[in-house]
């Protein structure tokens, strides 16, 4: 599996920005798909997850309910919706997938494909 991460950019505090990862490869065989970001101050950490079968989504904390996760399966397409966004979002965002139906989704060793990420920057 191969993951293409997009949209990132500048974004003044309040803005939005959507993210878009595309997978390619074996995408049929694809069970979780998550956003992950990164910071040399926090180190990698959860943002979100979508079950690829159903649409199930998880948040972390800090992002429920200013950050949407949604999943385009014909396009084989996850995005991430920020809205609200704040300074301290800023960070590399990254896409993650996995093929095991595990129930494991919070940690970076949860996911065996990763995206190249993409930088999101929060003014104040």
């Amino acid at each position: 599996v191969q993951l293409q991460a997009s949209g990132g950019g500048s974004q003044q505090a309040g803005g939005s920005l959507r993210l878009s990862c595309v997978a390619s490869g074996r995408t049929s065989s694809i069970y979780h798909m998550a956003w992950f970001r990164q910071t040399p101050e926090k180190g990698r950490e959860f943002v979100a997850h979508i079950r690829w079968n159903d649409g199930t989504t998880y948040y972390a904390d800090f992002v429920k309910g200013r950050f949407t996760i949604s999943r385009d399966n014909a396009k084989n397409t996850v995005n991430l919706d920020m809205n609200s966004l704040k300074p301290e979002d800023t960070a590399i965002y990254l896409c993650a997938a996995d093929l095991s139906s595990a129930t494991y989704i919070y940690f970076p060793s949860d996911y065996q494909y990763w995206g190249q990420g993409t930088l999101v920057t929060v003014s104040s």
